[in-house]
């Protein structure tokens, strides 16, 4: 009478008869990416992307420096008086029905869509792959250099004393106001610019992942362990 014969382990198990290496899942070949046996699967890495959306969260940013020297250059200028009365200068506008000031708004705002464009256009090019850390890092970096572009104008342009500078010039003199926003919501034409041509450019020639349910890709059928018989285990 002979004793029975351990039957073999049914395919699924998830490990071999003899110890060997566990087959990789058949959807890693069917998706068409790197398997790794851990459960992970290749990729920039988090500390990677994180480094990446550091840098250019600070390169952006600075960039506005340029904007704050361009705005400063190009805006027009608000001329005002200076007059004295009952001994105390008083200063106001030489044209009050100019347009000056929404100008000054104005260019602030055209450079900002115009730095949203390029900005978003050159870490898309850079960094093709793209991260939720990295367009986060584009909206900050953008908005944060919205507010340098500001500070660096007024900074350059002229003092913010008008009293000093109407004793300056004369009773009667034209002289130039301070350079100032006064619709600060201009502060979001870059990064909300930056961020739309960005999304559509990822959108439309980022990468993309393969379609699992592509009939055109090639069919890996699964492999499953030897049995303990020198046969397949099936």
């Amino acid at each position: 009478m002979t004793a029975p014969l351990t039957p073999p382990p049914p395919p699924n198990e998830h490990s071999s008869s003899h110890g060997g290496p566990v087959p990789p899942p058949v959807g890693a070949y069917a998706v068409g990416t790197a398997y790794d046996p851990h459960g992970e699967q290749d990729g920039p890495g988090m500390l990677t992307e994180a480094r990446q959306a550091a840098v250019t969260l600070v390169a952006v940013a600075l960039s506005g420096a340029l904007l704050g020297v361009l705005w400063w250059w190009l805006a027009p200028s608000v001329p005002l008086v200076g007059d004295v009365v009952d001994g105390s200068w008083v200063v106001y506008l030489k044209d009050s029905e100019g347009e000056q000031a929404v100008g000054v708004d104005g260019t602030f705002m055209l450079l900002a869509l115009g730095f949203g464009v390029l900005s978003g256009l050159a870490v898309f090019l850079l960094r093709r792959r793209g991260g939720v850390p990295l367009v986060v890092a584009l909206g900050v970096g953008a908005f944060l250099g919205s507010l340098l572009a500001w500070r660096v104008g007024v900074w350059l342009g002229p003092g913010q004393d008008v009293v000093a500078h109407a004793r300056e010039a004369g009773k009667g003199a034209t002289f130039s106001a301070p350079l100032k926003l006064g619709a600060k919501g201009v502060w979001l034409a870059w990064p909300f610019t930056a961020l739309v041509v960005h999304l559509g450019l990822t959108g439309l020639f980022g990468p993309r992942d393969p379609d699992p349910y592509d009939r055109h890709q090639p069919y890996h059928p699964p492999q499953f362990p030897r049995g303990p018989y020198g046969g397949d285990s099936a």
